[in-house]
């Protein structure tokens, strides 16, 4: 089986863009694991390309943003490369934590994984956008997680207090850790890749 040019070339720069943000000892770990995993390719889901009304308004915006990083602006760009076709929805369940504003003002769209474009269980890979002055409902899940954050924003995990991770920002979300973000006067985008399968090999 054999990739896409898109999703190969994409798979190549977010390896090196994480591999020069990510810092944390359990997100190197997590992302190596990762990134082992997904050579062995799976089939992909064709025609599935989908914008919503954020996305139409605020991608642009955030494909735009100065990184100084030439591994990040080559990530950056092999997402624009492959983004048209994927599919992007809403969060469908949320509660009293999110912003009024928090349904047609944010997007999450699953490259790798449940769904995906490429559509597989062992790895969770995908990006998320929001407007400006929005906040995402707390919330919290089994698999590990690791961000890498492409614009302004703050952020939360555990009892830490909203912190910026800034633009080029990469954190670890140990299995379960209620979380959350929220974006400022600027879009926020950032990619979020999991890993269900905690028995590491």
């Amino acid at each position: 089986m054999v990739r896409s040019d898109a999703l190969q070339g994409f798979l190549d720069a977010a390896f090196v863009a994480y591999d020069q943000c990510a810092q944390d000892l359990r997100a190197r770990e997590s992302i190596t694991h990762i990134f082992a995993t997904l050579e062995a390719p799976q089939p992909s889901r064709p025609d599935i390309g989908k914008r919503l009304p954020v996305c139409r308004r605020y991608l642009e915006e955030a494909f735009a943003v100065e990184t100084g990083r030439t591994a990040l602006d080559v990530f950056i760009e092999r997402f624009k490369a492959l983004e048209p076709s994927l599919e992007w929805k809403w969060r469908p369940t949320y509660d009293d934590t999110a912003s009024e504003n928090f349904l047609m003002s944010h997007a999450n769209t699953m490259i790798i994984g449940p769904g995906g474009f490429e559509d597989r269980r062992d790895v969770w890979f995908g990006a998320s956008l929001m407007a400006p002055n929005v906040r995402y409902p707390d919330h919290d899940h089994a698999p590990e997680e690791t961000y890498l954050v492409l614009s302004d924003g703050e952020f939360l995990h555990g009892d830490s207090g909203w912190f910026s991770p800034g633009i080029g920002g990469s954190f670890y979300n140990p299995p379960g850790i209620r979380h959350a973000m929220r974006s400022g006067d600027k879009p926020l985008f950032a990619f979020w890749a999991l890993l269900p399968d905690q028995t590491k090999q």
